[in-house]
């Protein structure tokens, strides 16, 4: 029985001796049970796994940041202008969006920049809404979702105002309510609301303008220019007509003010200039009413007419 086994292992290694390549290998060093690694075809067999072990690790090394980066594009809204890296570090909380008087400073709607005096916009804890396109004057509902914020329910007055042109107010409305914007905070005390399409609306934390010491904006129909300002020590009145500079006693009481006779300068300019000056001047008529709306004081005269003016910061 030990000669029939010895005969049968002689013609095994017979075969191996014959591929003479393969002669480095020594029978003894091969047993059976790891056979694989005789045969030629059996190294790569190993080498295989471990290659496709190692590419599909470099994949998933590749892809995993990828994925993670198209997820914080959607969160923070992608398209918005500098990326969702940069736009996700600086996004604005939602304690920082409510509860603040925004005062607009511009608008960007389709790659022009508006100026938007008299502007603003105040979101309160309980997503009440309330704004002026600094004409309009308008009040709507906000869901704040971290730096995603979303208007709806809007409600618009609607008078013409020549100090605000049509184009900045349907920039203005049209950003703050086509969709939900991206607001993201560029330094303190400001805030910037990014739509989807790009276009942005700035804004600038503000407390409400003082009757007082605020350089105040009349805009006549015509769109000619004055300003004024209330000295409360002198109890007067004073600015720039649109050719002339005035002066005046102002007497503020109980959300009054009676001004007194004014006193011009005698300039002459262009018949427009003139004219807008001598409506501008029918303020200084008796008394009016007023009412400030954080950068908007409005003067209501007795026989219903009013007057806006806008503070200049």
């Amino acid at each position: 029985m030990d000669r029939q086994k010895k005969r049968p292992t002689a013609p095994t290694a017979t075969p191996p001796s014959a591929t003479a390549p393969a002669s480095t290998a020594p029978p003894t060093t091969a047993p059976p049970a790891t056979a694989p690694a005789p045969a030629p075809a059996a190294p790569p067999t190993p080498a295989a796994p471990r290659s496709a072990t190692a590419l599909a690790a470099a994949a998933l090394a590749v892809l995993l940041p990828l994925a993670a980066a198209c997820g914080t594009e959607r969160a923070d809204g992608a398209g918005s202008p500098g990326g969702g890296g940069p736009g996700a570090a600086s996004a604005a909380p939602p304690a920082t969006v409510t509860g603040v008087h925004w005062g607009v400073d511009d608008v960007t709607a389709d790659g022009t920049t508006h100026r938007a005096p008299g502007a603003w916009l105040r979101i309160d804890p309980d997503g009440a809404v309330a704004g002026s396109t600094g004409c309009n004057g308008f009040g709507a509902r906000a869901r704040v979702d971290g730096s995603r914020v979303r208007l709806s329910d809007i409600l618009l007055t609607k008078r013409a105002c020549a100090s605000v042109p049509v184009a900045v107010e349907h920039s203005l409305v049209g950003a703050l309510t086509d969709g939900p914007v991206t607001a993201t905070a560029p330094g303190p005390g400001r805030l910037t609301l990014t739509t989807a399409d790009g276009d942005t609306v700035r804004l600038s934390e503000r407390s409400e303008a003082s009757l007082y010491g605020t350089e105040w904006e009349v805009t006549d129909p015509g769109g000619t220019t004055a300003r004024l300002t209330f000295d409360r020590a002198g109890g007067t009145v004073a600015g720039r007509l649109p050719c002339n500079r005035v002066s005046a006693t102002a007497t503020v009481r109980a959300g009054r003010i009676t001004l007194g006779v004014p006193r011009t300068t005698r300039m002459m300019c262009e018949g427009s200039l003139m004219a807008a000056e001598k409506r501008i001047l029918r303020l200084f008529e008796g008394r009016a009413d007023y009412r400030i709306d954080q950068d908007t004081l409005t003067l209501t005269r007795e026989d219903g007419t009013f007057v806006r003016a806008v503070a200049v910061r």
